[in-house]
């Protein structure tokens, strides 16, 4: 290397380091620790929660977290000790009461972490890491609400409310699946694309006579078929293995031949001993396989019941999710166990489902519940229904019930 090219390399790296630190010092500094817009509210919208919970009209309060004041407290103090912060030197940390009326207003209104830093002068950052954070808390300590049965006689005080709710024995549950819609997750490819054209996850559930939350399966990627999702479940496993420790088969009433105890599903799961689904295709008026449709589908209107509630009191489920897969996950199950715990409770279970919020039946006529006046608006989607060849002890099984239910006097079926 030539002295001229040694020399201008020189002066060409000097150059550099005389521009970097030209640059540098140009760099505007930082003039206050704290935006002004959390400044002028550091007490971090505790004075509005306050407010509304002591305002004469406790219906504020209620809309507001969609639950009893009472409540509120007591869950409070359940998830206090899992989310609690300390104070730094450097501000005051952010209270267990805010976090929870954080979370629960962005599941009651599916707002973006945009809107509610707004609401309650707290950063969009930190909105994050709460909502994932409070959402764990509760599932953690609200998971004795959601309880799948472990004996015999669980079983059958259940088969004992669908027989009297629903006139349909031996029946431990109403099983479905529903697609809840995401935003494209990261680097994800096609695995959460589903037969829709859109990214989701799947929730499916078993829910008992009473619009309880037995068993719940959360996360399942969207491009999987139902059939697929019902079997990478723990709910499909116990069952293959003999492990759920259902009640012995047992005669319909009136009848001598024992039929097993059966979950009813939609023409999206395939029919099985332990699974009954509806007769495809169109049927007479008056027919065996008719009146066995009505009869099916008036039972499963429980599980129906339970999306539609859920998604129109909290409304995250009522739009995309703009969360990562995972995330989306934890806030669907804080959804789940909150409406069992809600369904559960004394004061807040009119506030919850207020009187007309169920379908119900009147002279063989189905009245809608209210929650279906919203229920185009829902993102939660069905799952896509393939046929299948049901095995013939199944259609067997099948045949016994819808014999049954035609010669079953206690409900009128000219109109089924």
């Amino acid at each position: 290397m030539s002295d001229q090219l040694q020399i201008a390399s020189a002066a060409f790296i000097v150059m550099c380091e005389l521009a970097k630190k030209k640059e540098k010092k140009n760099v505007r500094k930082r003039r206050w620790w704290m935006s002004q817009i959390y400044r002028d509210n550091e007490d971090r919208g505790s004075n509005m929660i306050n407010s509304i919970k002591n305002d004469v009209n406790v219906f504020h309060f209620q809309n507001f977290t969609r639950m009893s004041s009472e409540d509120f407290e007591k869950i409070i103090c359940l998830v206090g000790p899992l989310i609690y912060k300390q104070n730094t030197n450097m501000r005051p940390a952010i209270t267990v009461q805010i976090r929870l009326a954080v979370t629960l207003r962005f599941l009651a209104t599916g707002d973006s972490y945009s809107s509610l830093q707004y609401l309650f002068k707290i950063s969009k950052q930190i909105i994050s890491t709460i909502i994932p954070e409070v959402c764990s808390a509760l599932v953690k300590v609200l998971k004795t609400y959601v309880k799948m049965p472990s004996t015999p006689n669980e079983w059958l005080r259940i088969a004992e409310r669908f027989g009297t709710m629903w006139n349909y024995p031996n029946c431990i549950g109403a099983m479905d699946g529903k697609h809840v819609v995401l935003q494209s997750p990261i680097n994800s490819g096609s695995e959460f694309y589903n037969y829709k054209s859109f990214f989701s996850i799947v929730l499916f559930a078993l829910v008992d006579a009473d619009y309880n939350f037995l068993f719940v399966d959360v996360g399942c990627q969207g491009r999987i078929s139902d059939g697929g999702v019902f079997k990478n479940s723990e709910l499909f496993r116990k069952i293959e293995r003999g492990n759920l420790n259902l009640p012995p088969p047992m005669p319909l009433p009136g009848k001598n031949i024992d039929l097993p105890y059966v979950i009813l599903s939609d023409e999206a799961f395939a029919l099985t001993t332990n699974v009954m689904k509806p007769y495809s295709g169109t049927h007479n008026v008056g027919s065996k396989e008719r009146v066995f449709n009505y009869r099916l589908s008036r039972a499963r209107r429980t599980v129906e019941n339970v999306f539609g509630i859920s998604s129109a009191v909290f409304r995250v489920l009522r739009k995309p999710l703009l969360l990562e897969p995972e995330r989306a996950q934890i806030v669907v199950m804080a959804i789940v166990h909150l409406h069992n715990f809600l369904r559960q409770s004394k004061t807040s279970k009119n506030i919850y489902n207020p009187p007309g919020t169920f379908d119900r039946e009147e002279e063989g006529q189905i009245i809608h519940g209210s929650w279906r006046r919203g229920e185009n608006a829902s993102s939660l989607l069905p799952i896509r229904n393939i046929p299948r060849r049901p095995p013939l002890n199944a259609q067997e099984i099948r045949e016994q019930f819808a014999d049954y239910f035609l010669t079953d006097g206690s409900l009128p079926w000219q109109n089924a």
